[in-house]
């Protein structure tokens, strides 16, 4: 589906299109089509204009129409005919990720080793054993990133408490009619697409309603959409669940059905190593180091990862270096704080350090120049 309309854009580049007109072009419904431009503009492949009701060709848009994605039975690709025949474990092979991969956003990822080749070698080996993967650890060690980076066909999912069955598998959408259709979710788009599927923050959600895309991960491969005529929907070939899980994060529960759904459990911290290949100034990393070892002892809430020790290099780039320690300390929660500034001071040896704040009104002459009106009133007043 995702191809026909990209080629329906791709063949009028300059004409912008309605869903509804997509569908009576193609003779498929609002929602199939719906999903279908969804993906093409969440893969960068089309343009959304104005109030969002109309979309249009880009430049990746003939690329996106010469690629099939959903394959009639027995013409899926040799990868994924490997993937259903599941008769052993892929044999030991070269690793082929070993530098930087570019991920979907245009951000380098930097792969890590897990159990022996390059992490990104090893989701891609589950995901042809169909050996679904629970990635946890704290905010910011680059979960997410290492997923992009192992699957570029990723559709990700946003979890927290107030995600629904519907925000899953599909509901019912306001069409350019003013009727209602029905549009498939992630779930059902990454089965019927055989595409890999990130729960991110998977803990966040509510066991009721993650439990409605158990029978996809286990043998069955299938689940009823019961609010959508009771449709059974089948999954492809390719299609692979990977979850994110912050044990740290308040209203995180790891319940034991999430947990049994994913035979491999990946611990996942913060390479500190990396984070000096990247030029972090070494003080900081030093710093991160040392808080690393007080959570992990107990003693301490929280410490710096990868995320903030990039913000860090960012905000010394821009702001300075007293500003990033002032912000580093200002970041962390209130009750580590003290921890925090301690331990800045000691091992970095930067003193007197306290959250990035606002200071006093500066007096109107310490302004720029460039920032005072210049109109005729002005001048006056100047005189």
């Amino acid at each position: 589906m995702r191809a026909k309309v990209a080629k329906l854009l791709a063949d009028r580049p300059a004409a912008p299109f309605t869903i509804g007109e997509i569908s009576k072009a193609l003779g498929h419904s609002h929602g199939a089509v719906q999903q279908a431009v969804n993906t093409l503009v969440g893969r960068g492949e089309a343009d959304q204009l104005g109030t969002g009701r109309q979309f249009r060709a880009n430049g990746k848009t003939a690329l996106a129409a010469a690629v099939v994605v959903i394959s009639p039975p027995g013409t899926h690709s040799p990868r994924a005919q490997a993937a259903t025949a599941r008769t052993a474990p892929p044999a030991p092979k070269t690793p082929r990720q070993v530098g930087p991969i570019r991920r979907a956003g245009g951000q380098l990822y930097h792969p890590r080793e897990l159990a022996s080749l390059p992490d990104v070698e090893a989701l891609a080996r589950l995901r042809a054993a169909d050996v679904p993967v629970l990635l946890y650890g704290p905010p910011g060690t680059g979960k997410t990133s290492l997923v992009e980076a192992a699957f570029p066909d990723l559709i990700t999912v946003a979890g927290d408490g107030d995600t629904t069955v519907g925000d899953l598998i599909g509901d019912y959408t306001l069409a350019d009619s003013g009727g209602y259709v029905w549009q498939y979710g992630p779930l059902v788009t990454a089965m019927t697409e055989g595409r890999a599927l990130l729960i991110d923050d998977a803990t966040l959600i509510s066991p009721k309603v993650l439990s409605a895309m158990y029978p996809a991960m286990d043998g069955r491969r299938q689940i009823q959409v019961k609010a959508h005529k009771g449709e059974t929907v089948t999954a492809e070939p390719g299609f692979f669940v990977v979850a994110g899980h912050n044990p740290g994060v308040h209203g995180a529960i790891l319940t034991e059905a999430l947990a049994s759904r994913f035979s491999v459990q990946i611990q996942v911290g913060t390479d500190y190593d990396l984070a000096q290949a990247l030029r972090v100034d070494a003080r900081v990393v030093r710093v991160a180091r040392h808080l690393a070892g007080q959570v992990e002892l107990g003693e301490l809430g929280w410490a710096p990862q990868l995320r903030e020790l990039l913000s860090f290099q960012k905000t010394e780039a821009v702001l300075g270096s007293q500003a990033a320690w002032a912000n580093l300390i200002g970041i962390a929660p209130l009750e580590d704080r003290d921890v925090v500034a301690a331990a800045v001071s000691k091992i970095a040896g930067v003193k007197n350090v306290k959250p990035l704040t606002l200071g006093r009104q500066l007096p109107a002459t310490t302004a720029p120049a460039a920032q005072q009106p210049t109109g005729p009133a002005n001048r006056g007043r100047q005189r």
